[in-house]
């Protein structure tokens, strides 16, 4: 079974006096859910709408998630401004603080294509209240890459950065950069780099990680609870839809945007499994599964038409995605009907 310990608490202690907004209680990474929130903004001028955001991130607090991340792909992180960003940053560090959720990590998207920008976006993360940052390898120039500049530009930004790193591995966003297992043990051996997203779907590729860094002979990298089986990098699957599968093979929780929609369905799965009821789970997974397609298929343009009609809130993109209307918005919707009703069924409720 997946461990119900900390993960990483050390290493936030040393990079605390960093935050000007983060109270003394450090914030570290449990294993389970986590959601990277869509964004909101108002229908006319597509400025952000900043009573919705923290709306929706007490919402999700208030289900049981793990955490929250900001400024991923479906938070339209490339949609937005620096000072942008740091609104979004700040806004859901400060409404969960005064739901009461002092103690939820907030992780914030922190890409770029140059290492210099992917510094900077760390320090006004960590100044806004981030806790760590999620970062997607530089692409646009990788025609130009030598064999050992992605190791080199994680290295850099992991000396850099006054949070912790969690590498973002997904291929498509990317042009088709795929950090494979040699790579991501090599970089997790970083002190300041803490996980990894896996959107690539690769269990094979992630089990060869999580095996790396647990248990005695995990090169060295423990928090003092080897026996536990406690692992300083904690390894993620990208999407709801292999859930189990991401726990089967030695991951410690998910940050998928399915729990937007679905975050009772996505935490029910876990403990389902943790628990040792492995079929009913199985049940859950397949339903989480097909919801999680139409989300895949559709992005978050069909993640916030479902919200919009079934939690009364969500509102577009901002341009150019498209704002689908008539039979397309129907379709959309009715890819997610199973999988909202059994979020129902588990007691889910709109914020």
């Amino acid at each position: 079974m997946p461990p119900s310990a900390d993960f990483g608490t050390d290493r936030i202690v040393n990079h605390s006096s960093h935050h000007s907004r983060m109270s003394p209680i450090t914030r570290p990474l449990v294993p389970g859910i986590y959601v990277p929130t869509v964004l909101f903004f108002d229908d006319e001028n597509e400025d952000i709408d900043t009573d919705t955001v923290q709306r929706h991130a007490v919402h999700l607090a208030r289900e049981g998630v793990a955490g929250i991340a900001v400024q991923g792909s479906n938070g339209e992180a490339v949609h937005l401004t620096s000072q942008e960003r740091a609104l979004v940053t700040r806004t859901t560090r400060d409404a969960l603080d005064s739901a009461g959720f002092t103690h939820m990590p907030l992780i914030v998207g922190c890409g770029a294509q140059s290492t210099r920008e992917a510094i900077q976006l760390c320090n006004e993360a960590a100044h806004s209240g981030g806790d760590y940052a999620l970062v997607l390898p530089p692409s646009y120039y990788q025609g130009l890459f030598k064999p050992e500049t992605i190791k080199s530009f994680f290295t850099d930004l992991a000396d850099a950065s006054p949070i912790p790193i969690i590498l973002y591995n997904y291929p498509p966003a990317v042009g088709g950069i795929d950090l494979n297992s040699d790579l991501l043990i090599a970089l997790g051996r970083h002190p300041n780099i803490v996980g990894c997203k896996f959107t690539c779907a690769n269990t094979g590729k992630l089990a060869r990680v999580a095996a790396a860094f647990r248990g005695p002979s995990a090169n060295g990298k423990q928090n003092g609870s080897a026996a536990a089986g406690n692992s300083q990098f904690i390894c993620f699957g990208g999407s709801g839809d292999f859930t189990l599968q991401t726990l089967i093979s030695g991951g410690q929780g998910i940050i998928g945007g399915i729990a937007n929609l679905a975050p009772k369905t996505c935490i029910q799965t876990m403990e389902l499994y943790q628990q040792g009821n492995i079929k009913e789970a199985q049940r859950l997974q397949e339903i989480l599964a097909r919801g999680d397609w139409a989300a895949i298929q559709t992005g978050l343009v069909g993640t916030k038409v479902a919200m919009q009609e079934c939690m009364g809130y969500g509102g577009w993109a901002r341009k150019p995605l498209p704002r689908p209307e008539g039979e397309e918005r129907r379709k959309m919707v009715e890819g997610f009907a199973e999988l909202m009703e059994l979020e129902k069924k588990l007691g889910g409720s709109t914020a």
